[in-house]
C-alpha cells in the first residue's frame, strides 16, 4: 500500500506542475502590453465572399483608404464567422501586387496587350452589344410567330450577385435586349 501510495502522490504532483505551466499572475510581458490589434480604429465594411454561391459574409477592414484584412463575419447567419480556405484567401487576392488595376486590350491579330481607360472599355462594349443585337435581333420565325429575341449574345452571372442584381438582369438582357441565353451560377 505504501508504494501504491506513493505513486500516487507523484503523479499528483506531477499533474499540479503541468497545470501551471503558463498560468502566471500576468501572462502578459511588458513587451505585448504596448501592443494593439492591427484593426484597432478601422472602419468595418461587410461584403460577400466572390467565389462560390453561398454568400459568405465578409468583414473588410479598411483603415487609410486601404483594405488591411478580411475575415468571415461572425454576425453572419449564412457562415457565422467561419471561410472556406478560398474565403479564407480574399485579402491575398484583394492586396495582391499582381492583381491587374487598369483596362489591357489585345487588338485582333495582335501580339500585345495595350493599357485602355475603363471608359474607353464601356464604350467599346456597349458598342459591341449594341451592333450584335442588331445584326442577330429576329422579330420572327419563318412561320410568323413573334419572339423578338436574340441568339448572339449570352450573359453568364456570378455567384456574389444578390437577388436584387438578379432581377435587373434578368429585366435588362430578357426583357430590354431580347436575349435568351441567360444563365448563373448561383443556384445550390
Amino acid at each position: 500500500m505504501p508504494e501504491r501510495r506513493l505513486l500516487s502522490e507523484t503523479v499528483h504532483g506531477l499533474v499540479s506542475q503541468a497545470m501551471q505551466v503558463g498560468s502566471t499572475v500576468q501572462p502578459f510581458t511588458r513587451g505585448s502590453c504596448g501592443k494593439a490589434s492591427r484593426i484597432r480604429n478601422a472602419k468595418v465594411v461587410h461584403s460577400v465572399c466572390p467565389y462560390c454561391a453561398v454568400g459568405c459574409s465578409l468583414n473588410v477592414y479598411v483603415k487609410d483608404d486601404r483594405v488591411i484584412d478580411i475575415e468571415g463575419n461572425p454576425e453572419s447567419p449564412i457562415n457565422h464567422g467561419t471561410l472556406c480556405p478560398k474565403g479564407s484567401a480574399t485579402f491575398q487576392y484583394t492586396v495582391n501586387p499582381s492583381r491587374l488595376m487598369q483596362v489591357l486590350y489585345r487588338a485582333p491579330y495582335s501580339d500585345h496587350w495595350e493599357v485602355k481607360s475603363l471608359d474607353w472599355a464601356m464604350e467599346q462594349i456597349a458598342q459591341r452589344v449594341k451592333q450584335t443585337r442588331d445584326e442577330t435581333f429576329v422579330e420572327r420565325l419563318p412561320d410568323g410567330r413573334e419572339v423578338n429575341h436574340t441568339l448572339g449574345i449570352a450573359s453568364l452571372g456570378g455567384a456574389t450577385l444578390d437577388v436584387e442584381e438578379n432581377y435587373l438582369i434578368k429585366k435588362l438582357f430578357s426583357g430590354g435586349l431580347g436575349i435568351v441565353s441567360i444563365e448563373n451560377q448561383a443556384r445550390i
